[in-house]
């Protein structure tokens, strides 16, 4: 196998363009009704080394006397450039298009009408404030119901002078004082402020009255325009790393426009993604716990506007039973109201499975909106992922390992009926790959004492066909979080593996999500055991299920905590595996604690408590220690490739450099990758396209 091939193939399926947003708009005509689906499209590049952004629209005709079934659907548009745009939005009523973009060092806005540019305002030059917020985190640009005001986050301006009103310190002993920022992916985001434009006057305003220990994001319109609901982040004594923590503590609050503002949620609670019902009297909003696991199953609470009253709709789920509705894990889409104000859609994970769901406000009942299933007609997609729900009309992304993103619409169907699916955007390529989805139970010895009798699973990706030999090789990869999953679902690095001749085994051990907050729970003091022994376990069960594997050339890779459990298993089980390849993973989780932008996980992985004044005893120390991959570094065989960011902030690349010593100095196999440039998660185009070839050529080298 040349480079050229791992290369060829890879540009083949990275390629591949996936949806990820969308907007609807109906038109009503005398003898017809019409919905337009916008969707934009993120694709990657290798030749320019980046991801492009494009846009394609679809016109649906609905039949005359039936207006939630689709009659025709036209064909689309042309792919349409977005690449440079930050923000955009669509009006609800006009369909102005708003965009903030960056153009020439400066960041510009832009509303955009049917006759072309309506506006356009520099917003670096007016220096209300500073970059605008365009992560999913804080991030969000949303239009006033009169649609003639702007809402977005951005950076606090960075005047010292004018704060001060001290020239020394303006220009000497204040120039280099230490800026908090909210960590891995968040870098230089540190004082959020939320902003308005008025676009009749042209002018930006930064709302006042945010309470000063608070950072605002995800900042929506009241009704009436007159207020905006946020979600605030408490950053005293210190921030703590937000980007995969759902565990933070945060509250909902409402802001005048003469900043006035008021907390309209309870304290010591996580709080995230509000969205106001069309008819303007309810928000919903996801609700967990503060510290304790990094991801987990959270409530979704409903308040209403006029009383003030908050109830819960979806409480956490401890314990689900096999084939149902196992909780919420994942953000809310922008758009998940049905147009009645009674129904919300979202997609979670459930077991091995992403699923699209939705829940009735009246009865609280939950049912899932993917293709109903038999055994007759076996699950074509294993991933729904919503997009949006406007007019009644859900937008979905639907994919599986060997069927690459695919765009699909369906009304929100009458009681007790079914969604009737249209594909609007078949991929260009699917593959003929076998995949199929594993339950795993642990035997006795294996059991977890406090949370007895939970099961857990993986799938399983082969080629049709093997390329050359009788049995294939099987590489093990493992997810990261460990608050995560793998769901059945389309995966670039899975892909590629399997077109080059490799099964793949993707584990989801228990305390990954969809499997019920008791699994999340059951991991908590028992890294480095629990989880390994439940890759390992998996391994052995696909083993004896499929005789055309090879248990002679196994591999292990993964990332952060996959990658911690990738040098635990070839630590712990020498013989079995014969090669590894490891990204940014946790080595030793003694020496990482003052690094890494999330030490209360450091901690509560563990199993120990945490609090803001924690001093680290020996005794912790000597915990985390206990459960790392660097006590078994002697015992490792197998040869092993490290891939590290040197701007990581969530695990330190001194971990990484950490192993390759201690390997490097018992003379055993080990080849490093550094990204100078890159982060955690190891995402810029070329660095995935580097990893993806060594990590490949690694494994032909070892196997």
């Amino acid at each position: 196998m040349e480079a050229r091939q791992v290369t060829g193939v890879y540009g083949e399926i990275s390629g591949l363009p996936a949806p990820v947003s969308a907007h609807v708009s109906e038109e009503q005509l005398p003898e017809l009704r019409m919905y337009t689906v916008s969707a934009e499209w993120s694709q990657s590049d290798l030749v320019r080394g980046s991801r492009l952004r494009f846009s394609q629209q679809w016109t649906l005709i609905a039949d005359i006397n039936d207006h939630k079934s689709i009659r025709t659907v036209l064909p689309p548009g042309p792919c349409v450039p977005v690449s440079g745009e930050l923000l955009s939005a669509l009006s609800p009523i006009r369909g102005l298009r708003a965009v903030v973009r960056d153009a020439g060092g400066h960041q510009i806005l832009e509303v955009w009408d049917h006759h072309g540019l309506r506006k356009c305002l520099n917003l670096t030059a007016l220096n209300k404030h500073g970059r605008v917020y365009d992560d999913a985190q804080f991030g969000g640009l949303s239009w006033s119901g009169c649609e003639n005001k702007l809402l977005y986050v951005a950076e606090k301006t960075k005047n010292i002078s004018t704060e001060t009103h001290d020239e020394e310190s303006a220009w000497g002993k204040d120039r280099s004082v230490y800026c908090e920022d909210w960590g891995e992916a968040l870098t230089n985001k540190s004082v959020p402020v939320v902003c308005v434009v008025n676009l009749q006057s042209g002018t930006v305003s930064v709302l006042q009255g945010v309470p000063p220990d608070v950072s605002p994001g995800q900042a929506l319109w009241a009704p009436g325009s007159q207020a905006v609901f946020f979600v605030g982040w408490y950053h005293e004594p210190f921030r703590l790393g937000l980007r995969f923590c759902s565990n933070r503590r945060s509250a909902l609050f409402k802001l005048d426009l003469d900043g006035h503002c008021e907390c309209l949620s309870g304290d010591n609670q996580s709080l995230s993604c509000p969205r106001l019902s069309p008819d303007g009297s309810t928000l919903i909003y996801l609700q967990g716990r503060v510290f304790g696991p990094h991801n987990q199953c959270q409530c979704l609470q409903q308040l209403d506007l006029k009383s003030r009253k908050i109830s819960t709709l979806l409480d956490v789920v401890n314990r689900p039973q096999t084939g149902e509705f196992a909780g919420v894990y994942e953000a809310l889409a922008p758009g998940c109201w049905s147009a009645d104000s009674q129904r919300v859609v979202f997609s979670s994970a459930c077991r091995n499975w992403k699923d699209l769901f939705m829940v009735d406000r009246r009865s609280k009942k939950v049912s899932s909106l993917s293709d109903s299933l038999s055994d007759l007609f076996p699950r074509v997609y294993g991933s729904w992922k919503l997009l949006t729900v406007q007019k009644d009309l859900i937008v979905v992304c639907c994919s599986s390992p060997n069927t690459p993103p695919t765009l699909r619409v369906g009304f929100l169907p009458s009681a007790g009926d079914s969604v009737s699916w249209r594909t609007l955007q078949q991929p260009v390529m699917t593959f003929d790959f076998r995949w199929t989805v594993l339950d795993v139970k642990p035997p006795p010895a294996e059991d977890n004492s406090h949370y007895s009798g939970l099961e857990f699973g993986a799938v399983l990706v082969k080629p049709s066909r093997p390329l050359h030999e009788a049995k294939t090789p099987l590489v093990v990869f493992i997810h990261g979080g460990p608050h995560s999953q793998f769901p059945a679902e389309w995966n670039g690095t899975t892909a590629g593996l399997a077109k080059l001749g490799f099964a793949v085994l993707m584990v989801n051990y228990r305390g990954s999500t969809g499997f019920g907050q008791d699994s999340i729970l059951s991991l908590i003091g028992q890294i480095g055991s629990q989880d390994v022994k439940d890759v390992q376990r998996a391994v052995l069960t696909a083993l004896q299920s499929d005789i055309t594997l090879d248990p002679k050339r196994l591999a292990v890779i993964g990332g952060s905590h996959g990658g911690f459990l990738s040098c635990h298993l070839v630590g712990q089980y020498p013989e079995f595996y014969r090669a590894c390849a490891a990204r940014n993973p946790v080595i030793n989780a003694a020496t990482l604690l003052g690094t890494s932008d999330i030490v209360d996980w450091r901690y509560t992985s563990v199993g120990l408590p945490y609090s803001y004044d924690q001093i680290p005893t020996a005794e912790a120390l000597a915990a985390m220690l206990e459960k790392s991959p660097i006590t078994h570094a002697a015992q490792i065989r197998a040869p092993v490739l490290l891939m590290l960011g040197g701007r990581d902030r969530r695990v330190s690349p001194h971990q990484g450099l950490e192993l390759y010593k201690a390997l490097k100095s018992r003379a055993s196999p080990v080849r490093l990758l550094w990204f100078p440039e890159d982060g955690h998660s190891l995402s810029r185009v070329d660095t995935q396209a580097d990893c993806f070839l060594n990590t490949v050529l690694w494994l032909q080298q070892h196997l």
